[in-house]
C-alpha cells in the first residue's frame, strides 16, 4: 500500500512496488472487459475513424437508446482509467520519481491518497464488468425482438434446399462462423440468428430463397424507373467548373484547360446539334469517379503538375468532363474515397455488403485504380452493375488479358487485366486496337485566319524539343543526332528546373523552362519542327504541334517496344508491339506531318532534316481529335453502347435458319446479304460487316487495315459458325470449339477448324503462324475511325 511518513512525504518506492502488479491486473480487466463487449456485439460497432480514440466507442449500434447510454458510460469510464493508468506510467520515470521524492514541497494533493485511488480503480473494474453484463443481457433481449419468430416456428429458419439456390447452406455456414467480420452485415439486421442469416442472404443477397413468413411487398417492391429526358447540349461550362472542384493542382490544370478551350466547344456543339438534327438523346445519370487523383492511390501527379510530369491523362480527364457535360448529361464527379462511397451507397463496413440502394448511375467513367477502389467497396453489387463502368486506360486492355481464367491459364495476368468486363468497356487515348473503345481527346482548332498567321510567322530553321522532364534527356546516343540537328536549326527545349540549368540539356538548347500551355503553343506556331526523343509514348502534345503548324519528328523502333523487351510495357494488358515513339501519328497521319527515321542512322536522320526544312505544310488536326469529333463519338457511345443488356451470341457452330453471308463477286470475302434480317437493332449495323481469311501470321487488326477496313470486334459471334468457314470455301475436316483469343481461326495443317468458345475471348489483336485467322471489318467515318458510316 502507500503510506504517508510523519512529515507529510510519500513513500514512492512502496507506492511503485505495490502498485504495478495491481496495475497490470486492472489493465487486464479492462482490456478482457472490452474484448469481450466487441465479441458480444458481434461488430455491430461500425469501423472507426481516424482520429478516434482507441476507447471512444461509436453509438452507431442497432439498439434503443437504453444500449446507447450504456454504452457511452462504458467509454468514459474506460477513458477515465486510461487516464489514471498514463499519470501512473509517467510516476514510474526513474529520474522523475527520484527528484519527486528529493522535493519537500511535494503536496499530498497533487497524488490521490492510496486507499481512495485502490478503491476508485476498483469501482472502475467492477463497473465495466457491469456494463458488460447489462449490454449483453440489452443485445440478447434485442435478438429476441428482431428475429420476429414464434417459438412453434424454429424450423422456419432453417437453411431451405432448394436446387434453384444451390449455394444457399453454404453461404449460411459461412454467416455463422464470419458474420461479425465486417460490421455492415449488422448494418442490414445481421444479429447471430439463423433468421437474419436467411434474411439477409435472401432479401439483401441473393443466395437464398425467400422466407414465406416474410413480408415479400416490400422486396418486390422495385423502384420504377425514371421517366426518361431528353439531353439538350449546354453552352455555359460554369456550373462544370463548379463541379470539378478545386484544391489539387491537378484540377486547376484541368480547369484552365477548360475555360481556354470553352469557345472552341460550344461552336462544336452547335455544329453537331445541327448535324443530328431532331434525334432523340436520352439524359444519363453519370458519375465520374477520377480514381488516380485520389489520396488512396497515391495522387503522384499533383505534385508534378508544377514539375514538367505527365498531363496527357489530365488532358483526357478535362475533355471527357467537357464532353459528357456539353452533351447535356446529368454529371457528378469524385476524386476521393469518401465522396465515391457516399455516392454509391456503401453500407459502413470493409465493402463485403452490396449498396444500400439500387445504382442511380447509368453510367460510371473511372481508371484502373477507381474500378479496384469500387470492387473493393461495392461487395456483389460490383457484378452487378460493372456492365454500367467505363475505364479510361491509357494503353489498352487486350481480351487475352481481361479474361482471368483464361489470361491465368496462358500466362496473360497482369497487375491490370483480369476484369472479365466486355473488352469494349475499356476506352483508350488512341485507337490502338478495335478491341476496346476509342475515347481520345481533344487539341486546339484553329480558324482560317490563325492559320494564315501561322504560315506567315514560321521560322524555317527553328526545332522544339518534345520532353518536359530532365530524365528524358538521358537518352544515350542523343548529343549523336542533336549535334546533326543544330548544324541546321536553332534548338529551344520547355524543360523543368528549380534553381539552375538541368546538367542533362546540352549548352546550345535555348531552355524556355516549364512553359504555361498558352505559351507553349505561341512556341509551337513558330517553330517548323517537333522532335521527339523517343519518349513518352503517345502523348498529346505531337498533335499539338502538327496541329500548330509544325512537322513532328520521331525515332523508328527496332526491333517494336513491347512488354517482352521493354521496362515501360511490362505489366501493362497488351501485347502490343510499338514502331515508333506515336504510332498513330506514323499511321494516320504521316507525310509530310510526320516523319519516322532512324535515329542511329546519321545519314538518314540528316536527310530527313533537310528535307523537312524544304517541305511547307499547313495545320492539320484529325477530324477525331477536333471538340466535335470528339462530342459526336462520345453521343454515339453514350446512346448505342449497352454492355448490361446485350444478347449473348449463338453457341458455337450454331446455323441461322437463313445464312446472312454471301460470297463476295470476287470471291476474296463474305459480305452481309441484303435481305437478310439477321441481328436486328445490332450496333454497329450489321450490314456493314465485311468477312476475310487473315493470311498466317496476321493479326485481324492488320488483315482490316490491309483493305482499308476496321476490325470490328462485335461481329465476331456471326462469324463464329461453320457456315462463315463454308461460305468462304474452307475445306474443315474437323470444326471444334475451344477457349483461344485467336478463334475463330482455320490451321492449314490438318484442315482443322476452330470456333471460339468464350464471348470475352472476341479479340482483333493477336496472330499466330499455325492459324488463318477469320477476321470481321467495317468502314468507317473519314476522320472518324470509332465510328462507321452508318454509326451516327
Amino acid at each position: 500500500m502507500i503510506t504517508v511518513n510523519p512529515d507529510g512525504k510519500i513513500m514512492v518506492r512502496r507506492c511503485l512496488v505495490t502498485l504495478r502488479p495491481f496495475r497490470l491486473f486492472v489493465l487486464g480487466i479492462g482490456f478482457f472487459s472490452l474484448c469481450f463487449l466487441m465479441t458480444s456485439l458481434g461488430g455491430q460497432f461500425s469501423a472507426r475513424r481516424l482520429g478516434d480514440s482507441p476507447f471512444t466507442i461509436r453509438t452507431e449500434v442497432l439498439g434503443g437508446p437504453e444500449s446507447r447510454g450504456v454504452l457511452r458510460k462504458m467509454s468514459d469510464l474506460l477513458e477515465l482509467m486510461v487516464k489514471r493508468m498514463d499519470t501512473l506510467a509517467r510516476l514510474e520515470n526513474g529520474s522523475e520519481l527520484h527528484r519527486a521524492a528529493g522535493d519537500q514541497h511535494f503536496a499530498v494533493d497533487r497524488f490521490p491518497p492510496g486507499a481512495g485511488l485502490m478503491e476508485r480503480i476498483q469501482a472502475i473494474a467492477q463497473n465495466v464488468s457491469e456494463i458488460a453484463v447489462k449490454v449483453d443481457q440489452i443485445l440478447r433481449h434485442s435478438l429476441l425482438l428482431h428475429s420476429k419468430v414464434s417459438e412453434g416456428r424454429r424450423d422456419q429458419c432453417e437453411a431451405p434446399s432448394d436446387p434453384k439456390f444451390p449455394d444457399c447452406s453454404g453461404k449460411v455456414e459461412w454467416m455463422r462462423a464470419r458474420w461479425t467480420s465486417d460490421p455492415c452485415y449488422a448494418f442490414f439486421g445481421v444479429d447471430g440468428t439463423e433468421c437474419s442469416f436467411l434474411i439477409y442472404l435472401s432479401e439483401v443477397e441473393w443466395f437464398c430463397p425467400p422466407l414465406p413468413w416474410r413480408n415479400q411487398t416490400a422486396a418486390q417492391m422495385a423502384p420504377k424507373p425514371l421517366p426518361k429526358v431528353q439531353a439538350v447540349f449546354r453552352s455555359n461550362l460554369s456550373h462544370l467548373l463548379e463541379l470539378m472542384g478545386s484544391g489539387k493542382e491537378s484540377l486547376i490544370f484541368m480547369k484552365k484547360r477548360t475555360k481556354r478551350l470553352t469557345a472552341q466547344w460550344v461552336l462544336a456543339a452547335q455544329r453537331l446539334a445541327r448535324k443530328l438534327g431532331s434525334v432523340w438523346r436520352d439524359q444519363k445519370q453519370i458519375l465520374v469517379h477520377i480514381g488516380f487523383l485520389t489520396e488512396e492511390s497515391g495522387d503522384v501527379f499533383s505534385p508534378r503538375v508544377l514539375k514538367g510530369g505527365p498531363l496527357g491523362e489530365m488532358v483526357q480527364w478535362a475533355d471527357i468532363l467537357a464532353t459528357l457535360y456539353i452533351l447535356g448529361h446529368g454529371l457528378r464527379i469524385t476524386v476521393s474515397l469518401k465522396e465515391l462511397q457516399s455516392n454509391l451507397g456503401v453500407p459502413p463496413g470493409r465493402g463485403n455488403c452490396p449498396l444500400t440502394m439500387p445504382l442511380p448511375f447509368d453510367l460510371i467513367y473511372t481508371d484502373y485504380h477507381g474500378l479496384q477502389q469500387m470492387k473493393q467497396h461495392m461487395g456483389l453489387s460490383f457484378k452487378k452493375y460493372r456492365c454500367r463502368i467505363r475505364v479510361i486506360d491509357t494503353f489498352g486492355t487486350e481480351p487475352a488479358y481481361n479474361h482471368e481464367e483464361y489470361a491465368t491459364l496462358h500466362g496473360y495476368r497482369t497487375n491490370w487485366g483480369y476484369w472479365n468486363l466486355n473488352p469494349k468497356q475499356f476506352m483508350t487515348m488512341f485507337p490502338h486496337t478495335p478491341d476496346n473503345s476509342f475515347m481520345g481527346f481533344v487539341s486546339e482548332e484553329l480558324n482560317e485566319t490563325e492559320k494564315q498567321l501561322i504560315k506567315g510567322s514560321k521560322a524555317s530553321n527553328m526545332a522544339v524539343v518534345y520532353g518536359k522532364e530532365a530524365s528524358i534527356w538521358k537518352l544515350q546516343g542523343k548529343e549523336k543526332f542533336l549535334g546533326i540537328l543544330n548544324k541546321y536549326m536553332e534548338i529551344h527545349g520547355t524543360v523543368y528546373y528549380e534553381s539552375q540549368r538541368p546538367p542533362e540539356v546540352p549548352a546550345f538548347v535555348k531552355n524556355h523552362g516549364l512553359l504555361p500551355q498558352p505559351e507553349f503553343q505561341q512556341l509551337l506556331r513558330k517553330a517548323k519542327l517537333f522532335i521527339g526523343f523517343g519518349f513518352p509514348y503517345e502523348g498529346p502534345a505531337p498533335l499539338e504541334a502538327i496541329a500548330n503548324g509544325c512537322v513532328f519528328l520521331q525515332s523508328r523502333f527496332s526491333p517494336p517496344h513491347s512488354s517482352l523487351n521493354h521496362e515501360f510495357f511490362r505489366g501493362k494488358p497488351t501485347s502490343r508491339e510499338v514502331f515508333s515513339q506515336h504510332p498513330y501519328a506514323e499511321n494516320f497521319i504521316g507525310k509530310p506531318h510526320v516523319w519516322t527515321v532512324d535515329y542511329n542512322n546519321s545519314e538518314e536522320f540528316e536527310a530527313a532534316i533537310k528535307a523537312i526544312m524544304r517541305t511547307q505544310v499547313d495545320p492539320y488536326l484529325p477530324y477525331e481529335y477536333t471538340c466535335e469529333g470528339m462530342l459526336e463519338r462520345i453521343h454515339a457511345y453514350i446512346q448505342h453502347q449497352d454492355f448490361c443488356a446485350a444478347p449473348g451470341p449463338a453457341p458455337p457452330g450454331a446455323r441461322a435458319p437463313l445464312s446472312p453471308f454471301v460470297l463476295a463477286p470476287n470471291a476474296t470475302h463474305l459480305e452481309w446479304t441484303q435481305n437478310a434480317s439477321f441481328a436486328p437493332g445490332a450496333w454497329p449495323p450489321a450490314h456493314s460487316l465485311r468477312a476475310w481469311l487473315a493470311t498466317a501470321g496476321r493479326a485481324c487488326t492488320d488483315a482490316c487495315l490491309d483493305h482499308g477496313l476496321i476490325c470490328e470486334p462485335s461481329f465476331f459471334p456471326f462469324l463464329n459458325s461453320q457456315d462463315a468457314f463454308q461460305k468462304l470455301q474452307v475445306p474443315c475436316d474437323s470444326t471444334e470449339s475451344e477457349m483461344n483469343h485467336l478463334y475463330p481461326a482455320f490451321a492449314q495443317p490438318g484442315h482443322e477448324c476452330f470456333l471460339q468458345k468464350e464471348p470475352l475471348l472476341f479479340s482483333c489483336a493477336g496472330s499466330s503462324t499455325k492459324y488463318h485467322r477469320l477476321c470481321p471489318c467495317r468502314d468507317f467515318r473519314k476522320g472518324q475511325v470509332a465510328l462507321c458510316q452508318d454509326c451516327l
